[in-house]
């Protein structure tokens, strides 16, 4: 059996046809642009569950160094059961 060698052209016989290039406009610029909602806006504005936190912790804290600082198990047990269960 003879086996005959395949040319180059052969092989890639797509690389030679004119594919259609579009053109670039080089006069525009291209920039990216970020928008936030008007309820995004809001939520930002209203928003007190930092400073909300921070009271709660400094609380605590106060409460913890005075010692009458008291732990509910009743709670910490539903929220272990909360977080297990999922």
């Amino acid at each position: 059996m003879k086996i005959n060698p395949i040319g180059l052209q052969a092989i890639n016989s797509y690389k030679n046809q004119a594919r259609p290039v579009k053109q670039i406009d080089a006069n525009k610029s291209f920039s990216d642009q970020i928008e936030i909602s008007s309820k995004a806006k809001e939520m930002q504005a209203t928003s007190t569950y930092a400073s909300e936190r921070a009271e709660r912790l400094q609380k605590i804290k106060e409460e913890i160094e005075s010692g009458n600082y008291k732990v509910d198990a009743r709670q910490v047990a539903e929220d272990m059961l909360k977080y297990y269960r999922r």
